[in-house]
């Protein structure tokens, strides 16, 4: 059964300018389907929705992307990486003339791999930052621990500068966060490079365990403090991090997720701190949805990390 919208939401003194940005990319993940995401997200309502809060909406259309069928896999533990690192240019230089003139970014996956675009752009306005990363997986693999060589499961070690040399180079961005401000929250499933890593890293880990102990509340409010700090804060949402009874239509679903009103609250205390600079939603693959379910919770979620309140 789909679940209802929030409602009776009190309209909102204008405070952003949101600066939407779609990033129609699939090649950093292992099905396809996530290319259609903004297209998703848009035909949900997302611009009324932002303007019924209150913000003003612009959309800054889609980046260029490479498409599979025509492009070369390329190195197998770190495939398409050299179009995955083009698109990810082009988002970055839209993040950063958006962050440049006070506009809040809105980056639409696409794979998860989009946040480096996100990340580089934030970087070369605001300098190195933070991140609370909501996602059933870590993102923190390398070329060298990746089970499948698909960049969307390398994507936060990238940010960090911990996943080898392909990812460097002058004009990348790269690293964008500060391992000492990174929170990773509704983790369930990681691999065996990525808890080696982790033992290395600064960064505070909430799995679903530490949810159902202390409660969304509780994890929110260390997650904030951990990442708090100069530059920028980012906020990146991966639908996995939903359960999939909930959010059925993400590429690599995996069960016991946030529930419902449990995504709706992490977004509600992100949007009461008033710390967040931006943020992606990904992973979004109407392909495997039912009825654009996913694609409209995508949008709550957005209007809840905007300030939706239900009075």
């Amino acid at each position: 059964m789909r679940k209802l919208a929030l409602s009776a939401v009190s309209l909102q003194p204008i405070r952003h300018k949101v600066a939407v940005i779609g990033a129609a990319l699939d090649l950093g993940a292992g099905r396809r389907g996530v290319d259609m995401g903004p297209s998703a997200i848009r035909y949900a309502g997302l611009d009324a929705r932002i303007a019924e809060l209150g913000h003003e909406y612009v959309d800054l259309g889609n980046v260029e992307t490479a498409v599979a069928e025509a492009t070369a896999t390329g190195d197998e533990h770190a495939r398409f990486l050299p179009e995955i690192k083009d698109t990810s240019r082009r988002i970055a230089r839209l993040v950063a003339g958006s962050a440049r003139e006070s506009l809040f970014p809105v980056v639409l996956g696409g794979d998860h791999s989009v946040a480096l675009g996100t990340l580089a752009g934030l970087r070369e306005v605001h300098g190195v930052g933070g991140a609370i990363w909501i996602d059933a997986h870590g993102d923190l693999n390398s070329p060298e621990t990746s089970p499948t060589g698909n960049v969307h499961g390398m994507v936060l070690s990238a940010a960090l500068g911990q996943a080898g040399e392909l990812f460097q180079g002058d004009d990348w961005g790269l690293p964008a966060l500060d391992a000492g401000r990174v929170a990773l929250v509704g983790v369930r499933s990681l691999d065996a490079g990525e808890r080696e890593l982790l033992t290395h890293l600064e960064a505070r880990v909430f799995t679903m365990s530490d949810v159902d102990r202390i409660g969304v509340e509780g994890v929110l409010r260390e997650a904030l403090d951990h990442v708090a700090g100069p530059g920028f804060v980012h906020v990146s949402l991966d639908m996995d991090a939903v359960d999939p009874d909930v959010a059925p239509g993400v590429g690599t679903p995996v069960r016991g997720g946030l529930s419902y009103r449990e995504a709706h609250l992490v977004m509600e205390l992100i949007a009461e701190s008033g710390v967040a600079s931006s943020l992606d939603i990904v992973e979004v693959n109407p392909v495997l949805d039912r009825e654009n379910e996913t694609g409209e919770l995508a949008v709550e979620l957005v209007a809840s990390a905007l300030g939706a309140r239900i009075l």
